[in-house]
């Protein structure tokens, strides 16, 4: 397809649908998060996860790159954080709440 830098409802056309595409892509991806949490083994493997990741601890060690390491791990899981707290907070505070009072 070419591009025709004179095709101005062309070009809005093509920029609405980019538009379109990005929101569905959005809401798929806020579906699957709700999807996963919904039940209590997926709740306890995100758990798994960002406990891995070290979101619940301080990420500091002597060495550097230990802790530049660490940092990044933990930078995943403060992101997946932020996706299931903005997808399904509710879910969040329960897996929390199931996890923590063991």
């Amino acid at each position: 397809m070419n591009h025709d830098p004179f095709d101005i409802q062309g070009q809005e056309v093509q920029l609405k649908e980019a538009e379109e595409r990005a929101r569905r892509e959005v809401q798929q991806e806020v579906e699957d998060y709700k999807w996963l949490m919904s039940s209590k083994r997926g709740r306890r493997v995100i758990f798994r996860v960002l406990e891995r990741a070290g979101v619940y601890r301080m990420s500091f060690d002597t060495n550097a790159m230990t802790m530049a390491f660490n940092e990044g791990r933990r930078n995943e899981g403060l992101y997946l954080t932020s996706k299931l707290l903005g997808a399904c907070p509710d879910l969040h505070a329960q897996m929390l709440k199931e996890n923590t009072n063991e």
